[in-house]
Formats: structure tokens, sequence, C-alpha cells
């Protein structure tokens, strides 16, 4: 049987401070949904080979694809500061994630109207944001009839440690709408796979890539987007457009909480 990974990645933080800060407002929580066969054969050697071609990357010490480093051109992406180079590179990486196969869920919360209607009994908004993407994930396995797992990147010690105890918690017992029976008969495992980034995963690295794109997409829709978006980044939600998990009914790839 086919088996799937679901690599988790977050745009924002996610404490319940300063959440009339519009620039901490909002968490976002992406899951990039894969075959891992498609990983091992395509998605990271293609990847690998991205990173040589533009990054001089070594299996010694491989490239880590990081967005927010990319995007300041900062080291080891200073190549980017050549213009040629930068077109050259996005147009590659834009290529690669039309023709990578995979599907993409983004969970937006609105964390100063979470704490408004919870109070006090407001969740954890990564946990809150992470039982929505299970929900998300258990579904579209089971229109597949197909099983999978989940990889998130690690957050530290503790947030690492909690994370896993409610993903152990939603695999025993359940959660809104979904009984424990049906996350235990579409994930293979009660464990929460946890990776640091210097790991260099290709499944995170891609989640990265298209996690804030994905999150500003979502705050456009609702008008809650204060800076324009790039050109850049319009082309990549371009390409999410087709990529997020939908039917001939309805598009499931993106809540806003």
């Amino acid at each position: 049987m086919t088996k799937y990974r679901m690599y988790v990645d977050e745009t924002g933080n996610s404490d319940l401070k300063h959440t009339d800060d519009p620039n901490h407002r909002f968490l976002g929580l992406t899951g990039v949904i894969v075959d891992l066969a498609h990983v091992r054969e395509t998605v990271h050697p293609e990847m690998e080979s991205l990173k040589v071609r533009y990054f001089d990357s070594h299996p010694d010490e491989p490239v880590i694809l990081h967005r927010k480093e990319l995007v300041n051109r900062k080291y080891p992406f200073q190549n980017l500061r050549n213009t040629q180079t930068e077109y050259e590179f996005g147009q590659d990486l834009l290529e690669c994630f039309r023709k990578w196969e995979y599907s993409v869920v983004t969970v937006c919360l609105d964390k100063k109207n979470h704490v408004g209607t919870h109070g006090e009994w407001a969740r954890d908004p990564y946990h809150y944001c992470m039982a929505i993407l299970l929900k998300r994930f258990n579904f579209w396995l089971n229109r597949r009839g197909a099983k999978g797992d989940v990889m998130a990147e690690s957050r530290g010690g503790k947030d690492d440690n909690r994370l896993k105890k409610e993903f152990r918690d939603i695999w025993e017992f359940g959660t809104c709408g979904v009984a424990r029976e049906q996350f235990q008969a579409s994930l293979t495992s009660r464990n929460l796979k946890i990776k640091p980034k210097a790991a260099n995963i290709s499944g995170l690295q891609l989640a990265d890539l298209i996690a804030n794109p994905s999150r500003s997409e979502i705050l456009a829709e609702k008008g809650l987007l204060e800076k324009p978006l790039t050109p850049f980044t319009l082309a990549i939600i371009e390409v999410l457009r087709i990529k997020y998990d939908q039917d001939a009914t309805r598009v499931h790839g993106k809540k806003f909480l």
C-alpha cells in the first residue's frame, strides 16, 4: 500500500501574547501531503540538484532551504543578490512546485478572535491548528483508502514534547468530529515524527517554502493582509491553487479560524 506523509510547518508564532499586533495576530499551519516514494525518487533528488546548481551544496554540509533566509539573500543564499541568478532560481523553483505531486492543507488562526471567544479556556494555537490539520489529513486518506503519518519541524524541547503528547491524545481519544477509530485506521503511528531543520528533510523544506504564501493568500482573501504580495509570492499562490486538497465540489485545503 502507498504510504503518505504530511509534513508540517508554521508561519507566525503560537503564543497568545500581543494578539492585537498584526505581525503576531495570525498563526498559519501548513501540511504538505506527499507519497513517500515520490519524495525518495523525485522531490529529494531534484531539490538537492537545485541546491547544488545555485548554492554549491555539498552532501557533507547540505544547504537547507529556508524561506526567510532566501528572501533576505543571507548566507548561503548570497548568490541571489545577482538579479539574473535570482530570476533563474525562482523559475526553476516554481517549475518544481508545479510538477511535484503533493496536496496542501493550510489552517490560519486569528489568535485575537480565538482568545476573545474562548478566554482563559483558549487552546494552544499550534495544537488547535494541528488538530484541524489532522482531521483534514484523515479525510484525505479516507477518500483514497490510504494510510500515512505526520512529521513536523522541531520547535524545541518542551514544545516538542507537548506537541507529541497532543498528537498521541488525538490518536488515542479522537477529536471533535473524528473518532479515535478513524485516526487509528488511517494513521500508521501514534507518534508524531519531529526533525530539526538541520536534518535536511526535503518535505519539511517544501512546507517551509509554501507556508507563508499560503497563509498570505488566506489573509488576502479575508482582507486582512496589510502589505501587498510580491510577484513571486503571487506566482507561488497560483501554483498552490491547483495543489490545495479539493474534490469536484469544494476546496478542503484552506481553513480560516
